[in-house]
This record gives C-alpha cells, sequence and structure tokens, in this order.
C-alpha cells in the first residue's frame, strides 16, 4: 500500500479525531500543487472520504475538507476525474446546499461553480438536478434559507455557467415557468457584486436566443429596465425623453449612481447589443428611448473595454431599419461595423 493511500484510510468520520486532523492536513497541502492533486485524485476513495468528511462532527474537520475540494474543483485537468461516478461529489454539494441547516453550503456552491466551469461538469450538476433546476433558482433567491448564515452567492455563479447548455437556456425561457422573471432582479443587487455579476452572465446568454427576444422584452420579464437601471445615472430629461423611458427610469433622483463595476456594465451592453439581433429588439430599445441613457453613460464613462461595446451599439440604434436592411442580424451576412461584436460574444460562462 502506498503512502498516499495510507492517508486516505485516515479520512474517515469514525477516525480518531487527532489522527484524521493530522491526514486532512496533509491532503489540504497536497491540493496546494499540481502533482499534489493529481496524485490525490488518482487515489481511491480519496475525493469520497472527503465529501462523507463534510458532514463531520467537528467544525474544522469539515471546513478542511471543504477547502481540499474547492482546490480539487478549482483545478481543470482533474474535473473529469472528480466528476466520475465512485465520488459522488456533484450529489453530495446539491444535499448540501439544500440543507438549510448545512454550514458549509457557501464552500459547495464555490466547489459547482468550480466543476460547472466546464461544459461536462455543467452537464452533470444539471443532470444530477433531476430537470429541477426551480428549486436552486428558489433556493437562491431566498436570501436568508440558509440558516447558518451562508449568503449562497457562488450558486449564482453555478447558474450562470449552467446556462452555457442550450437545454439549461431552454428550461429558463420557458414562459410556463417564473425562472428567469425571479431572477432579473438581482441585476441591480446591491449586496455583491458576485451575485449580480453571475446573473447578468446568465441573461446575457439568454438574450443570444434570438427566437425569444420578445418573452423577454415583454411584461412578463420586463428585462430592459433591468439592464439599463444599472447604467443610469443621476440625469434629468426633459419630459418629452422622460415620458418615453420605461417608467422605472422615469426621475430616478439626484442620488442615482451607476454600476462601479467596468465588467459589468461591459456586460450590460454586451446583453443589450445581443437584444439588438433582431428587428424587434432593435424597434423596442428605440422605442423606449434607450439612447438618451446610453448618450449619457457615454459622457461618464471612461474604461475604454466598455466604451467600445457602448459605441457600437449606439451605432446600432441611431441606424434606419433600411440601413441594416435585415430583420435578425444573425442570419445573414452584413457589414462588419454591424455585426464584429455578434461574432465575438458567445454564449458564456
Amino acid at each position: 500500500m502506498s503512502e498516499i493511500e495510507e492517508l486516505s484510510q485516515f479520512l474517515a468520520l469514525d477516525m480518531r479525531l487527532d489522527v484524521k486532523a493530522l491526514a486532512l492536513q496533509q491532503t489540504l497541502g497536497l491540493t496546494g500543487t499540481t502533482d499534489g492533486r493529481h496524485l490525490l485524485i488518482n487515489t481511491p476513495c480519496i475525493v469520497k472520504n472527503l465529501c462523507q468528511l463534510l458532514n463531520d462532527s467537528q467544525n474544522s474537520v469539515a471546513k478542511d475538507a471543504s477547502l481540499a475540494l474547492i482546490n480539487l474543483s478549482a483545478d481543470e485537468e482533474v474535473i473529469p476525474a472528480l466528476l466520475a461516478e465512485a465520488t459522488n461529489i456533484v450529489e453530495h454539494m446539491l444535499k448540501i446546499i439544500s440543507n438549510p441547516e448545512h454550514n458549509l453550503a457557501d464552500p459547495a456552491c464555490m466547489v459547482l461553480s468550480n466543476l460547472t466551469r466546464s461544459k461536462l461538469g455543467s452537464e452533470k450538476v444539471f443532470q444530477s438536478m433531476d430537470g429541477n433546476l426551480d428549486k436552486y433558482v428558489d433556493i437562491f433567491c431566498q436570501e436568508k434559507y440558509n440558516k447558518k448564515g451562508a449568503r449562497l452567492h457562488y450558486l449564482a455563479s453555478v447558474l450562470s455557467n449552467l446556462s452555457q447548455l442550450p437545454a439549461v437556456r431552454s428550461y429558463i425561457l420557458d414562459p410556463s415557468r417564473s425562472c428567469l422573471q425571479r431572477l432579473v432582479s438581482f441585476t441591480d443587487y446591491k449586496d455583491s457584486i458576485s451575485r449580480r455579476g453571475a446573473i447578468l452572465g446568465l441573461i446575457k446568454n439568454c438574450c443570444f436566443e434570438t427566437d425569444h427576444h420578445e418573452f423577454l422584452l415583454s411584461e412578463a420579464v420586463d428585462l430592459l429596465p433591468k439592464l439599463l437601471i444599472p447604467l443610469a445615472g443621476p440625469e434629468e430629461f426633459d419630459e418629452e425623453d422622460n415620458d418615453k423611458l420605461p417608467i422605472d427610469l422615469q426621475y430616478l433622483g439626484e442620488e442615482k449612481t451607476r454600476e462601479p463595476d467596468p465588467d459589468i456594465r461591459k456586460m450590460l451592453l454586451e446583453a443589450l447589443t445581443q437584444l439588438c439581433a433582431t428587428k424587434f429588439g432593435r424597434e423596442y430599445l428605440r422605442s423606449k428611448n434607450t439612447y438618451v441613457i446610453l448618450r449619457e453613460l457615454h459622457k461618464w464613462e471612461k474604461n475604454e473595454n466598455v466604451l467600445v461595446i457602448l459605441e457600437h451599439l449606439v451605432n446600432i440604434l441611431i441606424r434606419f431599419e433600411h440601413e441594416i436592411g435585415h430583420d435578425n442580424l444573425k442570419e445573414v451576412e452584413i457589414p462588419d461595423e454591424i455585426t464584429e461584436k455578434f461574432n465575438a460574444l458567445e454564449p458564456a460562462l
């Protein structure tokens, strides 16, 4: 028996505490290096035993086991082995997240966030949810779901990563569900940049589905104001311009501030750009006076990467439809100045 196999035997719930704690410290140290992670992942029962230790009665043991799993799942090369049937890692994490009394729900979310960065991981997690994504959306939307203080912000990253799958986008965009309607409320969520950023990633991925643009912009979802409010500042408009804006953007007040993170502002603009892929989307954005919000943003914006997307979007909106000439920009070859950004943006994590 090798030393690493012997180590795995000490990672058991019924092992003496001092022995178990020492074995965990060694294991945690190994997860800090590439060679160590590969050594662990190729040793039978290591991952399974670490998952079981998440339920250890000693908090320090359970926490160290969760840190080891986070480190392992952060290594893309070991993810396929982590997802092997024998480990049951996904099922363990989903069970912990679903348990409102478990104090390691946040680390469990981090593990799944790491695993779902790959398509393989996303497929495995969605499959393990047994077609009930609503359950986890419900958990995510209840800010005090976990009674032990877990905030579950990284569950947003899991949902966002899952949206790289067409099947998940179809699920989220199903008008008979209220899935998307509940998630869009987090685009301006002040308490967590990771939560609002990840949900915006999910929304942006859904905006690639041009067949659903009318649904996304309908009263049922009311997506446009959710994307524009974080981009709006305290500027006042004349009565004519103000009346054309969505009601939620009228009279925002002098205390209104814009989204402070440039990456999130960029994602908001990319989502709006995707909505402009269809004639319906372009005409709807024009009818709601989107241009005046973008005009004021342009005066304020300093980030060059954001400005590139912003100017591209404005260029689309100020054109007449006969100049563009096509209902759906994704179905035809048209001038580069209109389409270059569409080609660059793929549904992503």
